[in-house]
């Protein structure tokens, strides 16, 4: 009897043990955005095809942004706009040297190219959104329309996310680059730092492509995710759960610098 009573608690602790990944799971948050959606209906699909909540972020002149919105709509993923800012070209692309009207103008056309957008975020952008007028006129556009705003932070002087705190504008921005180097070794290493960080600092908004080391690598670990204490939110909960504020990386006591 006595060993037996041994044994039980021995697995009783073992099952505590066990499912402390899970208990913790609350606690640390993470969002994922593939970018550059559009150009390749096929790999773009895959994309869809995650095993979560992935936000689909579509660049308007590509020759599949409308089906993959709505393909994307369709599957239960947020939607949002990957708006082209210098240096980025194109027909919808944002140069500091164009005026406001013209801005609308591509902003308004942009959103006519992908439906079903949730909110924005930026392609490109490191000249553009270190433009405190045009960044202050776009968030007050996104607030009219209900849309939030994503800073990919492709530039150490953006001004985006600061401006978008200022008038409560929904926003978060962006942690981690997934595949700035594209290699699996270096991309797993990369989402091992996320991982790190969501515990870390509670929460970590990830940025990706659809490269396909990237997607083999995500279709490979992001099952993992529970056992490692992590929960995959989509970017509207995200936005929840920061409640606007600046991570450290991003600020001081909240705000960004």
């Amino acid at each position: 009897m006595h060993c037996g009573l041994i044994i039980t608690l021995l697995c009783c602790l073992a099952g505590v043990a066990h499912a402390t990944p899970a208990d913790k799971s609350h606690k640390a948050y993470l969002t994922l955005i593939i970018d550059d959606l559009g150009q390749n209906l096929a790999r773009d699909r895959r994309v869809l095809a995650l095993p979560g909540p992935v936000t689909a972020a579509i660049i308007p002149d590509t020759p599949h942004a409308g089906e993959v919105a709505r393909e994307a709509h369709r599957a239960g993923k947020i939607v949002i706009l990957h708006m082209p800012m210098d240096p980025a070209t194109g027909p919808f692309a944002w140069h500091p040297e164009l005026p406001i009207d013209e801005l609308g103008k591509r902003l308004d056309a942009a959103f006519e190219a992908v439906p079903y957008t949730a909110g924005i975020n930026n392609h490109m952008g490191s000249r553009m959104t270190a433009e405190p007028l045009a960044m202050t006129w776009l968030m007050g556009q996104l607030q009219r329309r209900h849309k939030f705003f994503v800073d990919s932070r492709t530039s150490a002087k953006t001004v985006a996310a600061a401006e978008a705190q200022k008038i409560g504008l929904a926003h978060v921005s962006r942690d981690v680059f997934l595949d700035d180097e594209r290699t699996e070794a270096a991309i797993t290493t990369q989402l091992q730092t996320a991982i790190k960080l969501a515990h870390k600092q509670g929460s970590v908004v990830l940025i990706g492509h659809p490269y396909p080391q990237t997607l083999a690598v995500l279709e490979r670990e992001l099952p993992k995710l529970k056992a490692q204490g992590v929960e995959w939110i989509d970017i509207k909960l995200m936005i929840s759960v920061r409640s606007n504020q600046a991570m450290a990386g991003h600020g001081k006591n909240g705000v960004y610098r």
